[in-house]
């Protein structure tokens, strides 16, 4: 084996790029292929993100609504009914807690869990959650149950 009879594994050979540039006599000379003038043409151009070439872009066209408020705490929704359902198919015994609600699925671990009146609760447990509503906690008590605020 000599360096002169060297050749790349079949398939790796890449194709050259094409030489921008470099004279007339190429065809791709002058221009470089990006036509006359404008921004395209030169170096460092990129398109801003929603640009449509001077026109009045669609995001500024469109009348804006409301305020969105970023520092609001938002809390899944957790109704007696739905908790009744529960121990009604034995998914709780006598206590509900945010691990039970992330074992069955209900929850993800950073969410916070409001409960609120809807519905009847027939058997008193125990229930952990980071808020109840005044007619939650009245129904929870009527039926025998317990209601624990966690912070």
């Amino acid at each position: 084996m000599n360096l002169n009879n060297l050749l790349p594994s079949k398939g790796s050979i890449r194709k050259n790029s094409k030489r921008l540039g470099r004279g007339q006599g190429s065809g791709k000379g002058g221009t470089s292929t990006r036509g006359h003038k404008g921004a395209k043409s030169r170096s460092g151009y990129s398109k801003k993100l929603g640009f449509e070439g001077g026109q009045m872009p669609l995001q500024r066209r469109i009348p804006k609504f409301g305020f969105k408020n970023i520092n609001r705490t938002y809390y899944n929704v957790l109704n007696l009914d739905s908790i009744q359902i529960l121990i009604d198919n034995k998914k709780i015994k006598k206590d509900l807690t945010k691990e039970n609600l992330i074992q069955l699925g209900l929850i993800s671990k950073k969410d916070l869990v409001k409960v609120l009146g809807r519905g009847e609760l027939k058997s008193g447990i125990k229930i952990e959650a980071h808020k109840f509503s005044k007619s939650a906690i009245l129904k929870i008590k009527k039926a025998g149950g317990e209601t624990v605020e966690i912070s």
